[in-house]
């Protein structure tokens, strides 16, 4: 079975920070394969754009070394690689210098019937400073799309500055605030689970589910990141995005139909409905930690970052509640951190036991039906039921999973597409539906920010945790409190 390939129109795609990480590392490599698959026109350009001093056949070969670092060797077709190389095109430019525009507006008059899409693949200090830039040279057009990354705000106020900053630019029908979490094949699927299929939607509800979890597990440490890392945490890295917007797919209402402002006003309702987490709540209801030494080769989080002091998670555990009807008494419970036992994310729907068993004298006890939906690694569904064990043994009961691996499902030759190439095309064609709306983004700060506030007034240390373990001790007691257990952290 394969996928079906639909070309987008005509597009510039403008890098801004073009020689970084991101750029090289995932952006590039994206755009690579739609261009393999053949999803990208003949008249589209792709301009890396930075403040390095150098050309544009030295950008070529920059390009070129990251795709054969990060693209697969049977996915390097000669002719497609050197056919995507010939579209890349470089501009060194100071953007804080307004008389440094003038050669980029001159690259995309060329072509003034092409979509414009400007990813902004640098530091959210500049987000304002490029918009407002764009506008002054007069390319903040109609045909524009303007895409930002995280981390977008440090806090409710800076997000709301940050908002402001672009909404005086471009239209928020121009804005792709980007989370390549949504981009996932599994998180989309997880859309198609709930309402395109009858089974399960009339047990999406508390009468049926006992609790969700959510977990984000790496298993690296900060590595060359500790300087970003030490002013955000992992509450900010991810659980104000990634795994608030996974927790508002999973618990938002059906939208009235499958489009993108209709789904993102239903999750802002469930933003909204989060139980606010304030005072000596955050102390039972929340648990930081942060990651110790092992070994002479593996340092800590204070050793990783250079500060002695810090107070900063590399894990986060949080106890989410939602109040509304359909989810008063279930609990959602997030956690993320880093150096843990495996590199894994999971959504898991732990469903209520039968109200009677009628097997209560048999020597192995039922278990409860839990939905895993796996982001990573070996995206897919799983469904664990209970079975008869087979055999003529007697009547033992049985956990058994019915697995749905995507991978398994499309064959040996099919590849999980990347969610950076999902989004990507999806900015060209100018659909939102998978991209934060600036109310979201605020509403969930309103949540995240006295979780913060509170820890730093209480001027409790994170708990230490050993690398390659579940977490802190305080979060498996925040479980056992409720008389539940985490989920293992595994492959």
């Amino acid at each position: 079975m394969s996928s079906m390939v639909i070309p987008v129109d005509p597009f510039d795609l403008v890098i801004f920070g073009g020689t970084g990480d991101l750029a090289m590392r995932k952006l590039l490599p994206a755009l690579f394969r739609r261009d393999a698959d053949g999803q990208i026109p003949a008249t589209a350009r792709i301009l890396g754009l930075a403040r390095t001093d150098q050309d544009t056949e030295s950008f070529k070969a920059e390009a070129r070394a990251a795709l054969h670092k990060h693209v697969a060797v049977d996915e390097l077709d000669s002719i497609a690689l050197e056919r995507f190389i010939e579209r890349l095109s470089y501009l060194h430019i100071d953007v804080t210098d307004a008389r440094a525009w003038g050669e980029l507006v001159s690259y995309l008059n060329e072509r003034p019937e092409h979509i414009r899409v400007y990813y902004l693949a640098v530091g959210p200090a500049l987000f304002g400073p490029i918009a407002q830039g764009l506008a002054q040279v007069g390319l903040a057009t109609t045909k524009a799309r303007l895409v930002v990354e995280k981390p977008l705000g440090h806090d409710l106020a800076s997000a709301m500055t940050l908002n402001r900053e672009l909404s005086s630019v471009f239209n928020e029908k121009s804005i792709y605030r980007i989370d390549h979490y949504l981009g996932k094949e599994t998180v989309q699927n997880l859309m198609a689970l709930r309402f395109a299929n009858a089974l399960f939607e009339p047990l999406w509800n508390a009468n049926r589910i006992d609790h969700v979890q959510i977990t984000a597990s790496e298993s690296l440490g900060v590595g060359t990141r500790g300087s970003y890392y030490d002013t955000a945490g992992a509450i900010r890295d991810m659980v104000q995005n990634h795994l608030v917007q996974l927790l508002c797919l999973l618990a938002m209402e059906p939208p009235y139909k499958f489009d993108a402002d209709a789904l993102r006003d239903e999750k802002l309702k469930v933003l909204r409905s989060l139980r606010p987490i304030t005072g000596r709540n955050v102390l039972t209801n929340t648990v930081r930690g942060q990651y110790l030494a092992h070994g002479p080769d593996a340092p800590s989080y204070l050793q990783e970052v250079g500060n002695p002091d810090s107070k900063t998670e590399s894990y986060v555990a949080i106890k989410a509640e939602i109040d509304n009807w359909r989810w008063s008494g279930v609990p959602f419970y997030l956690r993320t951190g880093k150096k843990l036992r495996a590199q894994m994310t999971e959504i898991a729907v732990v469903f209520k036991e039968p109200a009677h068993s009628v097997f209560g004298d048999l020597e192995t006890p039922s278990m409860p039906n839990v939905l895993s939906i796996r982001l990573q690694p070996d995206e897919g569904l799983q469904l664990v039921i209970m079975t008869k064990d087979p055999g003529p043994g007697g009547f033992r009961l049985r956990a058994i999973p019915l697995d749905m691996t995507f991978a398994e499902g499309r064959g040996s030759n099919w590849r999980m597409p990347d969610a950076y190439e999902r989004l990507l095309m999806d900015v060209v064609r100018g659909n939102q539906t998978l991209f934060m709306r600036g109310d979201e983004v605020e509403a969930a700060w309103r949540w995240i920010d006295p979780i913060i506030e509170a820890w730093e007034a209480s001027g409790l240390r994170p708990e230490g945790y050993d690398p390659g373990s579940r977490g802190p001790i305080a979060a498996v007691e925040m479980m056992a409190r409720d008389g539940r257990r985490w989920r293992e952290i595994e492959v």
